[in-house]
């Protein structure tokens, strides 16, 4: 698949994990920079902050840029979907009960806490 494609996809579902479950960054959008195109630990990590970094961490973002570990283009492209899966999924979210939310929430977790147990 053509990585402009893949980044897409993983800025939407970044989105959509950001708007239903209040996360993203760190348990949706590095293991799949990871997974999906091979990107290293540190230029995931890089990544998803270029990704988040206005709102969240301008200065982290300055310290694994001069490292040479972040992809600009890749995080302009996810931003894009980003944006998008994140605003549509929360507004289907707000009217979930409350106790679905935290359902769906800790059986992400546990399947992701699973597959870090298990996984290489």
């Amino acid at each position: 698949m053509n990585e402009t494609i893949i980044l897409l996809i993983i800025g939407l579902t970044g989105g959509l994990a950001s708007g239903v479950l209040g996360i993203g960054g760190g348990i949706v959008i590095i293991p799949m920079l990871v997974g999906f195109l091979g990107y290293t630990q540190k230029d995931a990590q890089g990544t998803s902050l270029g990704l988040l970094l206005l709102p969240i961490g301008i200065l982290a973002v300055m310290n694994y840029y001069k490292a040479g570990h972040i992809h600009l283009k890749a995080v302009a492209i996810m931003v894009i979907t980003f944006v998008i899966g994140s605003y549509i999924s929360s507004l289907y979210a707000i009217n979930l009960p409350e106790g679905t939310l935290k359902k769906i929430f800790a059986v992400f977790l546990f399947l992701y806490a699973l597959k870090l147990f298990f996984g290489k």
